[in-house]
């Protein structure tokens, strides 16, 4: 990780992702960019300026100058001592965030999904939701904002396995981050569903989900074999989004990391991707 963005927001900026973005830029003895994107008021080209319009333009002035003077004062104590440039763009966030994360060659963008306010929070998640589907490099988010403010340590690396083409590349990266900090790194699979509808509602068939749970084991253990490695394994069943906060509390893990590849799934093109990022209890790095 020799660069890492960290998209920031005003008045509020998620000293919760500041301090893992510190973590790891310590670690990695990263460069760390900060970028604001401050968002043009809408004109069409040709159209006559009014007064208010003139207003309006001398407020997104103003605005601009207040960014400007928000980034430089930006997080000073957090990343005291680091590496880092600071850059004010305009345009769509997400879009910026994605194009900037290119230019500059970055290998992380860490974001928060979380701020106060109900729709503050929707932008962001919106925003968040954008960047993972459109970014060429992995993404860090956390949820929980200034929740969890304090210092950010990785003992534990959760990796949700899929068990498709991906997971061989999610896995590799979940272990290297693990053997980096000297953390702990707990494999999980959460297999399909095994209930039948019948009178009564749904009822998990025994023997289906012993097939579905005896082969997700053989595959891990292959897996592993292939990657030359050994780590914790659970292997569980149910809704996905609960059992991998489940076992992110059985493992006692500091970070989740998941693929976003391929297409359909846990952080493919559906929309349950998204939402184990905004429910999960930990910050999840999606590859």
């Amino acid at each position: 990780m020799q660069r890492i963005l960290l998209p920031v927001v005003f008045p509020m900026t998620s000293r919760a992702v500041a301090c893992e973005v510190a973590t790891l830029a310590r670690r990695f003895k990263s460069e760390i960019v900060l970028l604001h994107v401050v968002t043009p008021p809408g004109h069409l080209p040709g159209m006559p300026m009014h007064e208010h319009e003139l207003t309006e333009r001398d407020r997104h002035v103003e605005a601009i100058r207040q960014a400007q003077e928000n980034l430089d004062q930006a997080l000073l104590r957090e990343f005291d001592g680091m590496s880092v440039r600071r850059l004010l763009h305009k345009g769509d966030a997400a879009r910026e965030i994605v194009r900037i994360a290119r230019e500059e060659k970055v290998d992380l963008i860490a974001m928060s999904t979380h701020s106060q306010g109900a729709l503050y929070s929707l932008l962001l998640g919106s925003t968040a939701a954008k960047v993972l589907h459109h970014a060429d490099c992995p993404v860090l988010t956390d949820t929980h904002g200034e929740a969890k403010a304090r210092e950010f340590t990785i003992r534990g690396v959760l990796c949700a396995v899929e068990l498709s083409p991906h997971s061989r590349n999610t896995v590799l990266s979940a272990a290297q981050l693990a053997m980096n900090f000297g953390a702990r790194l707990t494999l999980v699979h959460v297999t399909s569903g095994a209930e039948s509808f019948g009178p009564g509602g749904n009822h998990v068939v025994p023997e289906w989900k012993k097939t579905l749970i005896d082969y997700a084991t053989h595959e891990m253990t292959k897996l592993q074999q292939d990657l030359h490695m050994t780590a914790d394994v659970i292997i569980d069943s149910g809704n996905v989004r609960e059992r991998l906060n489940h076992a992110a509390e059985q493992s006692n893990s500091d970070l989740l990391v998941l693929g976003r590849k391929p297409p359909g799934g846990h952080l493919g093109d559906n929309g349950s991707g998204y939402a184990i990022i905004r429910d999960a209890q930990i910050p999840v790095l999606s590859l």
